[in-house]
């Protein structure tokens, strides 16, 4: 290691076995768990606290740390150090790894042994980065992983829901990084979400989740349009609401931020060539939109319900949502004075004129110049047994998601443009009465 560490003894993570003890292990934190609380067997109506990272102090060894202790310690000890930096452990627990159990939920690792952490025994210590061996360093920016061993965004967009419950590696440049969105659920747990946009050479847009705090905090520092991750290990799951493919940050889940391999040098140059061009897509306003957690939407409103709760949110700047069981009353889309399509810039999103398709805001500079595209922009009535919403605003993919069609133009056609309606999900009728009940007549 580094000169203030020579005079110093560390055990090598390839060299551990079960039967080793007052071992000083060092080594580069390449992923964390968030802290979790379990109801403790021996001492009914208290809590056991946990969480885990993985270390590593060489290109093919590395090896998963897991702490129990009371609430204080553990966030502590969590709060001290965080993906990416170099700690020495002292005194850990050596266990032989039960490999189906262990890897179901933790990231698999080359190595049969575990650490375990105690509050009474065991130390962890932050290095310094100047202290340490800059080789211990650069571990941080190899996959674990095979460099080759990944799909694009394109061959999971192909697969399809043939790859829906897959855990699969990705390596794709980020797009763009939402604003973490905390939530509680109806059973009054606290939550975050954070979603993260993808793409690479064969997809221009691709959605990532991530739920834990530590997934966030990394996913916070990445730079869009400048920043290529290798994700190990992520879920691929079909997103019904979206109908689309999108990966989640589970637990196995550990990402390497600009990997230092060939295929990650490759589309980081792609997408540093790339970086004004701003292709058109169909995910466009999807990516500009600001993402809702769908799952903590439970409240179900009727619409003569949701007029009050609208007049008595009257000048607050918080939205509230909920779910409507209604039907579509009306939807005009042959009106020539009605506007179904609007332009908006692919730079900042924000709608532009017609007439000059320009936006004023990004096209400043000539040289900078920004194109734009369409979207639908509908307005519809809403209506229930209780009442009519009027002038509800259905825009963008949430438009073409729900009446399952997308939109052709032409200076021949009324208005400029037709529409063709290929589908239309209906509510489930016993599901609506029951969300319905108590709330008045049908």
């Amino acid at each position: 290691m580094a000169n203030s560490f020579a005079s110093k003894t560390f055990t090598t993570l390839s060299d551990l076995h079960p039967n080793m003890a007052n071992l000083k292990i060092i080594g580069i934190v390449i992923g964390k768990t968030d802290v979790k609380g379990f109801p403790d067997r021996k001492n009914i109506g208290s809590e056991r606290y946990t969480f885990s990272f993985t270390i590593r102090d060489s290109p093919t060894h590395f090896v998963n740390v897991t702490s129990w202790g009371s609430e204080g310690y553990i966030r502590s000890l969590s709060d001290s150090f965080r993906v990416g930096e170099c700690v020495i452990i002292e005194n850990p627990l050596i266990q032989r790894k039960e490999l189906e159990r262990e890897e179901k939920f933790s990231p698999a690792t080359p190595s049969s042994c575990k650490l375990l952490l105690s509050e009474n025994h065991s130390t962890v210590k932050v290095c310094s980065s100047y202290q340490v061996d800059t080789k211990l360093l650069a571990l941080i920016y190899l996959p674990v992983k095979e460099s080759h061993d990944f799909y694009s965004l394109g061959d999971i967009v192909a697969n399809g829901c043939s790859l829906d419950g897959r855990i699969i590696n990705v390596l794709a440049a980020v797009r763009s990084v939402g604003e973490p969105k905390h939530f509680t659920t109806s059973d009054r747990r606290k939550g975050q979400r954070c979603e993260v946009k993808l793409y690479d050479e064969t997809e221009s847009s691709f959605a990532m989740i991530c739920w834990d705090n530590e997934s966030i905090l990394v996913a916070q520092s990445w730079v869009p349009r400048d920043t290529v991750i290798f994700a190990s290990d992520v879920r691929i799951s079909f997103d019904k609401f979206r109908n689309c493919m999108t990966a989640t940050v589970i637990s196995k889940t550990i990402i390497t931020t600009n990997p230092d391999t060939p295929e990650a040098n490759i589309l980081l140059n792609f997408i540093r060539e790339n970086k004004e061009t701003n292709p058109l897509d169909a995910e466009m306003d999807s990516y500009l939109r600001e993402s809702v957690n769908l799952n903590t939407i439970v409240d179900v409103y009727t619409v003569e319900q949701l007029k009050v709760k609208a007049s008595k949110n009257e000048g607050k700047a918080d939205p509230f949502y909920g779910i409507l069981y209604a039907y579509i009353s009306m939807l005009n889309i042959d009106d020539d004075a009605m506007t179904v399509v609007r332009h908006q810039c692919s730079g900042c999103g924000y709608v532009v004129n017609e007439a000059s398709s320009t936006c004023t805001a990004c096209n400043k500079n000539s040289l900078e110049f920004r194109s734009v595209f369409l979207s639908f922009h509908l307005l519809i009535d809403l209506t229930d047994h209780t009442g009519t919403l009027q002038a509800c605003s259905l825009t963008g993919r949430v438009a073409e998601e729900t009446l399952g069609c997308t939109f052709f133009s032409s200076h021949r056609a009324r208005g400029g443009l037709r529409l063709s309606v290929l589908s239309c999900k209906l509510a489930d009728p016993v599901e609506a009465s029951r969300s319905l009940s108590g709330q008045g007549k049908f």
